[in-house]
């Protein structure tokens, strides 16, 4: 079976659209529009936040370097009742502690050196607008009713559960598959017709089998689905902290119609049809498992309802562990990534995060392995490596990057190496195997070392009648960090750029995965000298 999940696909074909060659700048840039969650502001970002955020982050520039014209978007979720909770126990009103939280994750994403275009907020105006409008669709349409609600609610969810999901917990009280806490609520609220979109959402699952990502998450949705739907209740009245339903001012909305609205306020969103028609729908929905029935049932089915295309893609990647067990703040185990980065740096946080990271699968995160990660591959390996390159051609031929002489086998075997990199890599960051996509990477990493240790430059400038030969080398090992600096950048962008300026270069550019990704593709000139990439960590 097929588990791996495609992030762009033809509408008409629902093929993978092809990436990474000269037809998108030629033809001009390929919108290409890809999303985090919105993160619910009742606490501090963790390392969960900054995974998923971070794998975004590698597509979105992946894109970028791909000459797509990417909307890479993230942000905070800030209504609901578990909002209003958290801050009365601050002491603060809610919109005082939604702007505190909020930042933190503004904060979080320029610690982590995240490359979004946007940053929404689900209490901007122009999102209550977008929210609004598209109540009014679903209502005008007959999709939502006035009804009374009554069934078990989780305030930590912020989700409804029917009775056979629940389990009874030590303490005798019922429990979503969560952990969270359930509540039994009786009161009246607006309705949308969901259990009339069932066959059709069936339908779409089958019609598009690459919509839910991977495979394990669209049979777990579509099993639910074939079990029968209900009208999904779509208002509250017990809490104010929310959008005023149009026309009914004493009903909020419910919280995850508002915050999955979010995807569409940020195209422009009923207003900037032309926004709006450009980069809707949208490539991919990235998010945790945990929130797979919100945007592959839920949100299709209210898309469908107002008539408006659904996104390409969900992407629902497992969850990240701290000694194989779910990391949260219920648990106890929050990791935080600031505390991280202050140690280690972005990129390395970043590098180990996604090379660990897995569609199909949770993640392990241990304050070991992320060292020991450090020290083998970005020290050892890549930094170990660009050192060389640079002091040797400082040594050898006062800093200048010769002209090559004439390739022999080795050179042709470390051009092939690239060259089947570049391809790999693509295809890897097309199926969201993005971990494999820098594993494909660190074989080129290895193999220019290897070339070196082949080669024995420091021989061949022992040996004037040799000088050509030296010029091939040091010139070919620089040509292959070159081409690293490109094909890392997605997931290292720093040191990417760290790497291209100490061999006299300007920092990645847009397109540069097209236009300067194979080899001999931009003229190199002189080395300058630097810092350590990654200075080893002694434990």
């Amino acid at each position: 079976m097929d588990d791996r999940i495609k992030p762009g696909h033809d509408d008409a074909t629902n093929q993978p659209k092809l990436t990474a060659n000269a037809e998108h700048i030629m033809a001009g840039a390929m919108p290409y529009y890809i999303t985090t969650p919105i993160y619910y502001v009742n606490d501090a970002p963790h390392i969960g936040h900054a995974y998923t955020t971070i794998a975004c982050d590698a597509l979105a520039r992946f894109m970028r370097l791909d000459g797509r014209r990417v909307k890479f978007l993230t942000g905070t979720d800030e209504h609901g009742q578990k909002v209003a909770k958290s801050a009365r126990d601050a002491g603060i009103e809610p919109q005082e502690f939604c702007d505190r939280v909020s930042q933190n994750f503004r904060d979080m994403t320029k610690l982590m050196n995240i490359s979004n275009d946007d940053f929404i907020r689900t209490t901007e105006p122009r999102h209550i607008k977008a929210s609004q409008a598209l109540w009014q669709e679903l209502q005008k349409r007959g999709e939502i009713y006035l009804g009374r609600f009554a069934g078990w609610y989780s305030v930590r969810d912020e989700a409804f559960y029917e009775e056979d999901e629940l389990t009874a917990g030590a303490d005798g009280k019922k429990r979503a598959p969560s952990g969270a806490e359930v509540e039994w609520i009786e009161e009246e609220n607006y309705f949308f017709r969901l259990s009339a979109w069932q066959d059709r959402l069936l339908a779409f699952y089958d019609a598009n089998p690459d919509f839910i990502g991977p495979r394990s998450r669209r049979n777990e949705v579509v099993s639910f689905v074939k079990g029968g739907l209900r009208d999904l209740s779509l208002s509250r009245t017990s809490f104010s902290w929310g959008i005023p339903v149009p026309g009914d001012s004493k009903h909020v909305i419910y919280v995850w119609f508002d915050a999955l609205t979010n995807y569409l306020t940020a195209v422009g969103f009923p207003d900037d049809t032309a926004m709006f028609e450009r980069y809707w729908p949208a490539d991919v929905h990235v998010i945790g498992m945990d929130i797979t029935r919100f945007h592959c049932l839920y949100w299709p089915a209210m898309l469908m309802s107002a008539g408006i295309p659904l996104p390409r893609q969900v992407a629902a990647h497992g969850f990240i562990t701290l000694e194989g067990e779910r990391i949260s703040k219920t648990a106890g185990n929050i990791v935080e990534p600031v505390e991280l980065v202050n140690e280690f740096g972005a990129d390395a946080v970043r590098y180990y995060l996604l090379r660990n990271l897995s569609f199909a699968s949770d993640g392990d995160f241990s304050r070991e392995g992320l060292i020991q990660r450090y020290n083998d591959e970005l020290a050892k390996d890549l930094g170990n490596l660009l050192n060389r390159v640079v002091t040797m051609v400082n040594r050898y031929r006062n800093g200048a990057i010769p002209v090559p002489g004439p390739a022999s086998d080795l050179e042709e075997d470390l051009q092939s190496v690239a060259a089947g990199t570049r391809q790999r890599a693509e295809k890897a960051l097309e199926a969201w195997e993005i971990g494999n996509a820098l594993q494909s990477i660190w074989s080129f990493v290895r193999r220019t070392n290897q070339y070196l240790e082949q080669s024995e430059p420091w021989q061949l400038a022992r040996l004037p009648e040799k000088g050509a030969q030296l010029d091939t080398v040091l010139y070919s090992a620089a040509e292959a960090m070159r081409l690293l600096a490109i094909f890392l950048s997605p997931f290292i962008p720093g040191a990417s750029d760290r790497i291209l300026s100490q061999l006299g270069l300007g920092a990645v550019g847009g397109s540069a995965w097209v236009r300067e990704g194979t080899w001999g593709s931009r003229p190199l000139s002189r080395v300058v000298a630097g810092p350590l990439l990654f200075p080893r960590i002694e434990m």
